[in-house]
């Protein structure tokens, strides 16, 4: 497996996304994902699940120190004092010790940035986590994180997929040494049944999920796709095989447009 170049946080370049996978079922595919090869896993406080992510690392018998797991605090939790405590509440659900990587799910602009930053930086140095960073975050909202954090934001988890042009927040993010971890990097399936997606897949022997993660992972940026099916975790692990070419990323970063962000809430923020 291959790792995001940021100092000190070894990040696996591919992870397992787990947004809407709960009980057993998300258990199960944990587990089925750590005997495939997977170990970054992606949980949040919003999902519902770290116990059952946490179950299914357990299950599977892995070293915990092999495995990469990152969590999220939920935006109504970023207030001083109540975002320690959620996160303590996300250490004991997961039941893995220190959680490898703690961002902010997305900004809220009912709390200042400042404490919300002071809180997480708080929270790394009480030794609760290895590492933290954000998601979601805007040019301008990486700038002003920098400068008010005292410990290293060392990644920003954002929507990343070949139809959403990322450019201006991914050099921001290299700017400041983050990392970039792709979430929804197949565009939720709008990937399969692209035209030039599943030409230039068949000249590699790939599916056009894989296409799209590679295009991704050979840029350096990380990718935690989501599935809830056995097959489809051995499919998005089956990338590190083959090389896109100079002209088939070009032709693929093409295929970027302005309508082409899935993810939106009434929560975020001003995009860029």
């Amino acid at each position: 497996m291959l790792f995001l170049d940021t100092k000190g946080a070894h990040i696996p370049i591919l992870g397992l996304g787990t947004w809407e996978l709960r009980g057993r079922e998300c258990a199960r595919l944990v587990e089925q994902a750590v005997r495939l090869g997977y170990r970054h896993f992606d949980t949040a406080q919003m999902y519902g699940n770290e116990r059952d992510v946490g179950d299914g690392i357990r299950a599977s018998g892995i070293k915990r120190s092999e495995v990469f797991v990152v969590t999220k605090v939920a935006p109504d939790h970023l207030a001083p004092g109540l975002l320690e405590r959620s996160v303590k509440e996300s250490i004991g659900y997961l039941r893995l010790g220190e959680i490898d990587l703690l961002l902010l799910h997305w900004p809220n602009k009912g709390i200042p940035l400042s404490e919300t930053i002071d809180a997480l930086v708080r929270v790394k140095r009480e030794g609760l986590v290895r590492n933290i960073g954000v998601s979601n975050y805007t040019v301008a909202l990486i700038e002003e994180a920098a400068k008010l954090s005292d410990e290293r934001l060392v990644c920003n988890q954002i929507e990343c997929h070949p139809y959403l042009d990322q450019s201006k927040v991914i050099a921001a993010c290299r700017a400041h040494d983050m990392a970039v971890v792709a979430y929804s990097p197949i565009a939720r399936g709008h990937t399969i049944d692209d035209a030039v997606m599943s030409r230039i897949g068949k000249v590699h022997g790939k599916t056009p999920a894989q296409v799209s993660l590679r295009y991704l992972i050979q840029q350096g940026i990380g990718a935690i796709p989501r599935t809830s099916r056995v097959e489809r975790l051995a499919e998005n692990i089956a990338i590190f095989d083959f090389e896109l070419t100079d002209a088939e990323m070009v032709e693929i970063a093409a295929l970027a447009h302005p309508d082409g962000r899935i993810v939106d809430w009434s929560w975020s923020p001003q995009w860029d």
